[in-house]
């Protein structure tokens, strides 16, 4: 545990790990601030020193792995003529699994105050699920230009599909559940490939 007024490095992404792992292993219920702070290895303190609270944590902690999936997404452009289409695909679906998504995905529908934090960062222009659909759709239609996507293909369409599943499979998903990864595979390859 780090000693008191001692600096802890990168503590944004150290109490939102920890949060994953709570979530994880003892379900959204467990979340509290000292669980995080337990977990993290940390002053009891050190939440509230950085978050105005518990709410306020939840969100951030939600909106940074929005961010972190939407610049994956902007990076697919990138990829456009490179490898297949349905592994860049899958892997910015997947990406919305692998950045604790199923873990926190529950958090904000169980703290109201948090769920209305994120929708006004949304509605404020932070990256979200529609920063994801429009990337998507942007690379889809640039390996449409490159002959690697049939002209069947509607990238607006595959990019609401992709993004309106993986929003349903985190939000029926918890831990214990079947992952849902394997359905997300299937999906991108089913809509890319027909």
């Amino acid at each position: 545990m780090s000693p008191r007024g001692v600096a802890t490095p990168d503590v944004r992404e150290r109490l939102f790990a920890a949060a994953e792992r709570v979530v994880e292993r003892d379900g959204a219920g467990a979340l509290t601030s000292r669980s995080v702070t337990t977990e993290a290895g940390c002053a009891k303190g050190l939440l509230h020193t950085h978050f105005a609270g518990l709410d306020e944590f939840v969100a951030e902690l939600c909106l940074d792995r929005f961010a972190r999936t939407a610049a994956k997404a902007r990076e697919l452009l990138g990829l456009a003529g490179q490898g297949t289409v349905a592994r860049n695909l899958e892997a910015v679906a997947l990406a919305l699994f692998d950045s604790g998504g199923l873990a926190i995905s529950g958090l904000a529908m169980t703290r109201p105050a948090a769920a209305l934090r994120i929708r006004e960062a949304l509605e404020g222009g932070a990256p979200g699920f529609t920063a994801i659909q429009e990337a998507i759709t942007g690379y889809l239609n640039a390996e449409r230009e490159r002959g690697r996507v049939t002209e069947k293909v509607d990238p607006c369409t595959v990019a609401l599909a992709v993004v309106g599943t993986a929003h349903h499979l985190l939000m029926t998903s918890w831990p214990g559940t079947p992952d849902p990864r394997p359905l997300m595979t299937r999906l991108v390859t089913a809509l890319v490939d027909g």
